[in-house]
């Protein structure tokens, strides 16, 4: 009899494109100094033919992917929870003012765990910044436990 993983598994909103299972959630637009992310309303699966539209800059400068959650893969997991999320609540400001339509929600492991708070700093992580502030630069860097 086949084992059924009783563990629902989630998905990590700042994955990279590569990674098994990617989904674009999102699109990057805005200003260099403030970009912020339009969520779509269908996610699409990450193809060759999707990561060549954005060149000639990198897929990860213009698209929010996400992937299922690494857990202990990932340099943000703790054991329990995502580092990543917990420190965009704790540092980053709200960015809109009500909760943003979002695909992923339901599976989201942001959502999951830290709720509207993590939604409303969503729009504007990126997840290849190449203009970061102080700010996002300390949140995006992983903590040493």
């Amino acid at each position: 009899m086949e084992d059924i993983a009783t563990e629902k598994t989630t998905l990590c909103p700042s994955a990279r494109p590569e990674w098994q299972d990617s989904i674009v959630f999102g699109v990057v637009g805005g200003t260099v100094t403030e970009p912020r992310v339009a969520y779509l309303k269908h996610p699409q699966p990450v193809t060759d033919e999707l990561i060549a539209k954005a060149s000639p800059v990198t897929p990860t400068e213009i698209f929010r992917t996400a992937a299922p959650c690494a857990t202990k893969g990932c340099q943000h997991f703790d054991g329990k929870d995502c580092r990543l999320a917990m420190r965009v609540v704790e540092n980053l400001p709200t960015v809109v003012e009500d909760l943003p339509p979002c695909s992923i929600r339901r599976d989201c492991q942001w959502w999951e765990q830290e709720g509207k708070a993590a939604c409303m700093r969503c729009p504007q992580v990126i997840t290849d910044n190449y203009n970061p502030s102080e700010l996002l630069l300390k949140v995006a860097t992983p903590t040493v436990i």
